[in-house]
């Protein structure tokens, strides 16, 4: 065990997930969710034409793999002239991933919501839109917070991947030092326990949000 090694790459690889992998699953993790109540609201939709386009843009995400869309947008669009720098196109391709498979936790959410619901709304005289803005989504967002949760802890390791379109963040940190020192087990290992301890301190928080949104529902 080489403990030099260890001491002086923790710091770069903490750095790396402190300003690249943090950043990059925080800034894709809100714009995915924002799309995903877009898309969610579509699937329900009873216009076909919209319903139709939510669905096969989730298909389309959850039927291709991460890293096939990472690259088809980095490398893939400057071949018809659109030319995106690294960041932004891990920041697409994470955002309309999440998008896609957040749509469908949503909308499970949001259907989950007794018709009750939705019928003393109407009766009150409430439009579809203020019903779900005040009543529907409020109750939704309760039962989607730990696949939420989990989506986005998925996100985090997931981000791994915006390395090999040289974003600096946590595993592309850990490649340079590894090929630098030629220690592969020893640095990727490292990698692995600092992604491990994120994902602990993420699944902690996970836990204490969903106790206090359970003080809020009645049982």
């Amino acid at each position: 065990m080489d403990w030099e090694l260890v001491r002086t790459s923790f710091w770069p690889m903490v750095q790396g997930s402190l300003m690249g992998t943090i950043p990059l699953s925080l800034a894709s993790f809100a714009i995915g969710l924002a799309l995903a109540l877009v898309v969610a609201l579509m699937r329900i939709s009873r216009q076909p034409v919209l319903a139709g386009i939510a669905r096969f843009y989730v298909s389309v995400i959850r039927g291709t793999p991460l890293l096939v869309q990472l690259f088809v947008i980095f490398y893939g669009l400057p071949s018809i002239g659109l030319t995106i720098d690294p960041w932004p196109s891990a920041i697409i391709a994470f955002s309309l991933n999440v998008g896609g498979y957040a749509a469908e936790i949503l909308r499970a959410a949001i259907l989950s919501v007794p018709k009750g619901q939705w019928e003393a709304c109407h009766t009150i005289g409430m439009s579809r839109a203020v019903a779900l803005r005040r009543v529907i989504l409020p109750q939704a967002a309760r039962v989607s917070v730990p696949p939420l949760s989990n989506t986005f802890i998925s996100l985090v390791k997931d981000t791994s991947l915006a390395s090999v379109i040289l974003v600096t963040e946590l595993f592309r940190e850990a490649q340079q030092i590894a090929a630098f020192s030629q220690q592969f087990m020893l640095v990727y290992v490292e990698a692995a326990a600092i992604y491990w301890v994120i994902c602990l301190v993420l699944s902690s928080g996970q836990s204490a949000l969903e106790k206090r949104l359970d003080r809020y529902v009645a049982h």
